[in-house]
């Protein structure tokens, strides 16, 4: 029985694997809904591009949390629908301030003002920050099953 732990141990790792896997998927598809929508209506609807890019993100929110939710973290669901995602907007707006925190450092602060450094800092370190952080506080708080209560002894 000595390979049990192991073999937990190795069962947990592909789960984990098997989970940012299908967190890249989302999150490439909720990239290409967020550009997509940037550039169709910023280009062509005429949306200002400031309001273009706030309803494209919200868009491919909406869009990553359906993803996440159903099928990322889907057998990890326990909380409320209101709750679950109130948690997942709170913490993609937190990871959109990590990916400009990354723009604002290295424009403002480094003086690396390129269309090359801007988009390095922010579409590449920024956005790897942002979505390392998501992945772990998705898992940890917003798809946490609720815990399972621990049976007490039977009244006599």
């Amino acid at each position: 029985m000595a390979d049990a732990p192991t073999t937990d141990a190795l069962a947990r790792a592909r789960r984990l694997l098997n989970e940012v896997a299908r967190f890249g998927v989302v999150g490439i598809v909720g990239f290409v809904i967020d550009v997509g929508a940037f550039n169709l209506l910023a280009y062509g609807a005429g949306v200002t591009p400031t309001l273009a890019k706030c309803l494209s993100v919200a868009i491919a929110t909406v869009a990553t949390w359906l993803g996440n939710r159903h099928f990322v973290f889907g057998d990890r669901r326990g909380r409320s629908m209101g709750r679950e995602a109130a948690l997942f907007v709170a913490f993609s707006l937190a990871g959109m301030v990590i990916a400009v925190g990354t723009l604002w450092v290295s424009h403002n602060l480094l003086g690396l003002t390129s269309p090359l450094a801007d988009n390095i800092s922010a579409n590449v370190i920024g956005f790897g920050l942002a979505a390392v952080f998501r992945f772990v506080t998705y898992r940890a708080f917003v798809f946490r099953p609720e815990p399972v209560p621990v049976p007490t002894g039977q009244p006599s």
